[in-house]
C-alpha cells in the first residue's frame, strides 16, 4: 500500500514538472513576398522602328511605353535591333550576331527595303516567317507576345513623288498580304498602320522632315492602337 502510495506521488511531480516546461511552439515560417519579373522589350526592324528623322522618344515603341506606363505597366527596358536600310536578311543576321537576350514583349516590323530592292516575294515570305520564328523564341515562346506591324505606305511621301507611286502601294499591299498571312498562320498580334500612313498624302503633319519617314505624330497614333494591344496581355 505505501509502495503504491510513492508510485502516485511520484507520478504527480512528474505531470507537474511536465506542465512548468511546455514545448516551445516553432516559429512560423516567415513570408517573403514576391518580385513582379519586370516587363522589357526588344524592338525589331527598319527605319520605321529606329524612327529615322524623329526623335528618340518620338519612335513608336519609345511613345508606345509612355501610354503603358499611364495605364499603370511599367517597362524597364527598350533594346533595338533595328537600321535604316535593312532587309530581312540585314535583320536576321543581326540577330544572329546581337545574341539579344529573352524579353517580355516583342515587336517587329520588317520589310520595306526587301520591296524597294525588288526582293522577291516568296523570298520575302520565307525570311519573314524565320524571322518570326526567332520573335516568338525571343519572347520566351509566347507567340501572343510578339506584335508585328504593318509596312508603311511611303508612295505618299514627297521622296515618292517623282517614282511610279502607284506600282509602289500595290507592291507594298502584296508585302503586307505575306506578313499578315504569315503572322496570322504562327497565331501572333497583328497592328495594320498602313492606313494611318497613306492619310500622309494630304496631311504633311504625319510626315517627317526628311520628307520620307513618318512624323512623331504618326508614330503616336501607332503607339496608342498597340498599347492597347500589349495591355490585354500583359494584365
Amino acid at each position: 500500500m505505501k509502495r503504491m502510495f510513492l508510485m502516485m506521488m511520484l507520478l504527480q511531480a512528474l505531470a507537474c514538472k511536465k506542465n512548468e516546461n511546455p514545448a516551445v511552439e516553432p516559429a512560423p515560417t516567415p513570408v517573403v513576398p514576391g518580385f513582379a519579373v519586370p516587363n522589357t522589350w526588344l524592338a525589331l526592324g527598319d527605319s520605321y522602328t529606329i524612327g529615322q528623322g524623329v526623335a528618340a522618344s518620338e519612335r513608336f515603341p519609345a511613345q508606345t511605353v509612355e501610354f503603358l506606363v499611364q495605364k499603370g505597366i511599367s517597362v524597364s527596358a527598350l533594346d533595338y535591333i533595328a537600321t535604316t536600310g535593312w532587309t530581312t536578311t540585314d535583320l536576321q543576321n543581326a540577330i544572329n550576331n546581337k545574341k539579344p537576350e529573352n524579353h517580355t514583349i516583342v515587336s517587329l516590323l520588317i520589310g520595306v527595303n526587301d520591296q524597294y530592292q525588288k526582293r522577291d516575294t516568296t523570298g520575302y515570305r520565307q525570311r519573314f516567317a524565320g524571322l518570326l520564328g526567332n520573335a516568338i523564341a525571343l519572347a520566351n515562346g509566347k507567340k501572343e507576345n510578339v506584335f508585328v506591324l504593318s509596312i508603311p505606305d511611303y508612295s505618299v511621301t514627297p521622296y515618292a513623288s517623282t517614282s511610279d507611286t502607284a506600282r509602289m502601294r500595290i507592291e507594298i499591299d502584296w508585302f503586307n498580304q505575306i506578313n499578315k498571312s504569315v503572322t496570322a498562320t504562327y497565331g501572333c498580334p497583328y497592328l495594320d498602320i498602313t492606313g494611318f500612313t497613306r492619310q500622309g498624302r494630304t496631311n504633311r503633319d504625319l510626315i517627317a522632315g526628311d520628307g520620307l519617314h513618318p512624323s512623331g505624330i504618326d508614330y503616336k497614333r501607332w503607339a496608342e492602337q498597340l498599347s492597347i494591344m500589349i495591355q490585354k496581355v500583359l494584365n
